[in-house]
């Protein structure tokens, strides 16, 4: 193949329908606008959500809370699912917490949490831990590295 002689996968190019053009056309005259009103002018659209002028729903409607911008979303893993998943001397990371299942996207980061008993000696590189995560992890021989 050559490049003259690339084209359009047959029917993904369709010709736009021409309106304006005589009433045999099917949209002549209005051209499919209706007769008269502000949507039928040139330039004559409404913004999203407005009503006519009538004080519209958004603002009729009390606010409340608050939707924090800085907020980190961490996923949380507990140490009994480390001591499910991993054999003892194995590195945990991120990517082999994906591999196992066990996360599917860290977002913006991973937290060792305490929660339950480990057996095995694991090396942890993730991003945070708790105290008594970190403790049972280096209780067993394993290592807890921030990365």
């Amino acid at each position: 193949m050559q490049l003259g002689q690339l084209a359009p996968a047959a029917g993904s190019k369709k010709k736009r329908f021409r309106v304006g053009r005589g009433h045999g056309s099917g949209a002549g005259k209005t051209s499919g606008r209706g007769h008269g009103g502000q949507k039928s002018r040139s330039g004559g659209s409404i913004r999203q959500a407005f009503e006519g002028g009538q004080f519209p729903m958004y603002r009729r409607l009390p606010k409340r809370g608050f939707k924090n911008r800085n907020h980190l979303e961490i996923v949380a893993i507990n140490v009994s699912l480390l001591d499910a998943a991993f054999n003892s001397g194995d590195i945990v990371d991120i990517a082999a917490l994906q591999s196992k299942g066990l996360i599917s996207k860290p977002r913006d980061g991973v937290k060792i949490l305490g929660n339950g008993e480990i057996t095995k000696a694991l090396t942890v590189c993730v991003h945070r831990f708790s105290e008594s995560a970190k403790a049972k992890i280096e209780a067993v021989g394993g290592k807890a590295e921030v990365i």
